[in-house]
């Protein structure tokens, strides 16, 4: 092992591997990324009462807190705080000694849209990238309750920044093999009938640090381009019968309005099945980090093709053949050759408590907690091991338990402070179980090969190793 600087966290040393050097590079940016969120939050530590217990990121002083913050700031690993006093999304309030002697603040007076608790904290951090304009974010699964992702910690990707769009002006162009090509404002979209569904959306590169042995330290690091919400808009099989597509008819090119104009092919059975173009996510109007006004959403399939920023879609009897679907968001084999269109994100689960950098007080009873899914419909079972494979146990999976979505599972666990190690595989209701990470490297070779690199579509099985003082650690490969 060695330490990437002498204040931070110990990771993994890759040179012993015959990687690319922008894939290697690519690797040691996450590593930089997630160890400044770190330094950060152990900053805040510092002199918290709290310190022990089994939360990396106990809400600390407010002196604390900002301190870490600020220098965090100077790192380049989180976003700039509007007001001084108080983490993103939330105001910074004085605190009364007893809540009950005193008048509480005034109704409204937030101008009528709310914002967090000053004492909640977690935010999304970014991939360290050249540019922030293509970069990405991550979300902090181990805070997550339930399925639903907060709106403001969806994880983010981007090629072409954020663009910023008046929805008066937005257009969806539809044409190509149709007989009535058309042209939609969003009013138009909005008047057609509408349905709101729960899906997740995850990024066909999520995990890729983790493809070759355990590196990055917590589980925002290691499946944090996974988010879930509940999503508003008009099923495209609407708009495809409304432009009356023509026979021969077998893929549509769906292309955003950013600067990068990110483009992608889409089988026309997968539109006419599931697809929806989104106006809303969680009960409002879509972020814009999330595509507003309008977003294509494709359940189950790799996050790349759910194209932001909406405004054409093109039918054709052939794929487009985009450079996102060419040179990349393909899948390496052990030959050489590459898998293409391989759009389904396949079944995984992983454990967000206990997971990485959090530290457990003593022996004694815990819930065990995580999450699976899978683009293929309903995760039908959860198992969880604490002894590394060696017996599984079913978990208990709380509901609602819906079609590609992000299902909750818990499994209670007496820990005698011996050490552990903790994972957990999912079956879902095609009767697709979870592979190890070996058993997706015994077909692709490792990491698809050293000399071409894939990194996408790591679905195995992720381990937690609970030392016998309480302290999680990654133990990608040992299960």
């Amino acid at each position: 092992m060695t330490k990437v600087d002498d204040t931070g966290p110990s990771y993994p040393d890759l040179s012993g591997f015959d990687l690319p050097a922008d894939k290697l590079a690519q690797i040691k940016a996450m590593q930089e990324a997630e160890k400044r969120s770190l330094m950060a939050r152990k900053a805040e530590l510092e002199e918290c009462e709290c310190r022990e217990g089994m939360f990396p990121n106990p809400i600390a002083s407010r002196r604390s807190l900002f301190a870490g913050a600020a220098a965090a700031v100077a790192a380049g690993a989180l976003p700039v705080i509007a007001r001084a006093d108080a983490p993103p999304g939330a105001i910074e309030f004085d605190v009364p000694d007893d809540s009950t002697k005193v008048q509480g603040r005034l109704t409204n007076d937030d101008g009528g849209y709310g914002s967090r608790s000053q004492f909640e904290d977690e935010v999304r951090w970014r991939f360290p990238t050249a540019t922030k304009e293509s970069s990405w974010t991550m979300t902090p699964l181990a805070a997550g309750m339930g399925i639903i992702t907060p709106s403001g910690l969806h994880f983010e990707r981007h090629h072409g920044g954020i663009p910023t769009i008046n929805p008066a002006n937005h257009t969806l162009t539809v044409h190509g093999m149709c007989k009535t090509p058309k042209k939609y404002t969003m009013a138009d979209l909005k008047r057609f009938p509408s349905e709101s569904r729960v899906h997740f959306i995850e990024c066909s590169g999520n995990g890729l640090t983790e493809f070759l042995k355990p590196n990055l330290k917590t589980v925002q690091g290691t499946h944090g381009l996974t988010s879930t919400s509940e999503w508003t808009g008009v099923p495209l099989s609407t708009i495809l019968a409304e432009v009356g597509v023509e026979p021969g008819a077998a893929w549509i090119l769906a292309e955003g309005a950013d600067a990068a104009v990110m483009t992608r092919s889409v089988p026309i059975d997968k539109a006419w099945s599931d697809a929806m173009l989104v106006y809303g996510q969680n009960g409002e109007a879509i972020r814009p980090e999330q595509g507003y006004p309008l977003r294509l959403l494709l359940p189950g399939f790799e996050g790349n093709t759910h194209i932001k920023w909406l405004r054409r879609l093109e039918i054709s009897d052939k794929p487009f053949m985009t450079r996102e679907e060419t040179s990349k968001y393909t899948d390496v084999v052990k030959d050489g050759k590459a898998r293409q269109f391989t759009f389904m994100m396949e079944a995984k689960s992983v454990v967000t408590f206990p997971s990485g950098e959090m530290k457990l007080p003593g022996p004694g009873f815990y819930e065990i907690t995580g999450i699976a899914w899978s683009g293929r419909g309903r995760i039908k079972d959860v198992e969880v091991t604490t002894d590394g494979g060696k017996t599984w146990h079913y978990a208990s999976m709380q509901g609602p338990i819906l079609p590609i979505a992000h299902t909750r599972f818990r499994f209670p666990w007496m820990w005698d402070g011996n050490p552990a190690l903790i994972a957990s595989r999912c079956i879902d209701e095609t009767g697709y179980m979870q592979p190890t990470i070996a058993q997706i490297n015994e077909v692709r070779g490792v990491n698809g090969s050293a000399k071409y690199g894939s990194i996408y579509h790591l679905n195995g099985i992720m381990a937690w190793a609970v030392a016998a003082d309480g302290t999680v650690t990654n133990a990608a490969h040992q299960v």
